[in-house]
């Protein structure tokens, strides 16, 4: 099915970045934002400068405030919602969904309580099948996409035609869209690297290097993988885009908000200091760290990185401590 509407719920960084996305690649956009001065200065100027100042955005890309105007017609329905957010806004919304419009997520994360990854909190809240929910996840940070850096990423969807129309629907000549069907993999990639990257944050600030960087990269990957096995994913996800590939974009990059996180946490500062310096927003990280340990232990997996990175959040252990632990552990078959 073509996709020649689209609806973005979510007006941030990477909600407006992928819409823009869309807009060049062909399809009709409309951006809701939750805010309406947010809906008019979009419409009106073609730049969010809250968010993406100094971008302009495309004439087939409009804005509203209102839910029911954005999703009305639209083939598909890209949700750009904090993970945590979701379900509340999705409750919301669903009475409004177009019956056979796919939904995509663009969230990272595992829900705290549920311990369910997006896809399965949309299927439950929409009523929906899983066939009808894709998700995209790789090296995609907003701000280098929003000024047209090539890059790809990972449609995943258990209903491979869907995922190629989305892919059709984004493709252009600065982002190349692959698609699979390993939902799971994808999404567990996507929620993973946000916990990983906030240690290479505090790495970093504390001082360290590229070998200390190499190693918590590989670790986590690692650990990631350990939980993907355990939960049914491909392992060969977690060597592609959505894994590797989206672990090394977020850790390494000053862009990425979960890596600046961890940097300000590394050079002692507390989690709420870090917490003002980003303007009030706490990095996906910081919660989905006590989701997925959570749900790690709930499948026997063992997650050392997950652990130390909730213990610092969210227990009181200070980031020198935390390395100390990790390095201190019991030596083993690096496979283990």
């Amino acid at each position: 099915m073509a996709i020649e509407r689209v609806a973005v719920l979510g007006s941030g960084s990477w909600g407006t970045a992928f819409a823009k996305v869309i807009a060049d690649s062909g399809p009709e956009v409309v951006l809701w934002a939750r805010r309406q001065e947010v809906a008019s200065e979009i419409t009106e100027t073609r730049v969010n400068s809250g968010y993406l100042p100094g971008i302009s955005l495309p004439a087939n890309l409009t804005a509203t405030s209102d839910p029911a105007k954005a999703l009305d017609g639209a083939d598909a329905v890209v949700l750009a919602v904090p993970s945590q957010t979701l379900r509340v806004n999705l409750s919301g919304w669903k009475d409004l969904l177009p019956p056979d419009a796919t939904l995509v997520s663009l969230s990272k994360g595992v829900e705290l309580g549920t311990l369910k990854r997006m896809s399965e909190v949309i299927r439950e809240v929409a009523c929906v099948d899983e066939s009808q929910v894709a998700v995209v996840s790789g090296p995609n940070l907003a701000k280098e996409i929003a000024v047209e850096q090539p890059t790809a990423t990972v449609i995943a969807c258990t209903d491979h035609d869907r995922a190629v129309d989305l892919q059709h629907a984004c493709s252009n000549s600065y982002f190349r869209p692959y698609t699979n069907t390993d939902v799971v993999g994808c999404e567990l990639g996507g929620a993973c690297k946000n916990v990983i990257a906030l240690a290479c944050g505090m790495a970093a600030g504390m001082g360290y290097g590229d070998n200390t960087m190499a190693s918590i990269i590989t670790r986590g990957l690692a650990e990631t993988a350990r939980l993907g096995a355990a939960l049914g994913a491909d392992p060969l996800t977690f060597a592609g885009l959505a894994g590797l590939g989206d672990l090394v974009a977020t850790c390494a990059s000053p862009l990425s908000r979960n890596r600046s996180f961890g940097e300000r946490l590394g050079r002692g500062e507390t989690l709420a200091q870090a917490q003002e310096a980003a303007h009030g927003q706490v990095a996906e990280g910081v919660k989905s760290c006590s989701s997925i340990r959570e749900l790690a232990n709930a499948h026997g997996v063992d997650m050392p990185i997950t652990e130390g990175i909730h213990q610092v959040c969210h227990d009181g252990l200070s980031v020198r401590d935390l390395g100390a632990a990790l390095l201190g552990r019991n030596r083993k078959h690096e496979r283990q």
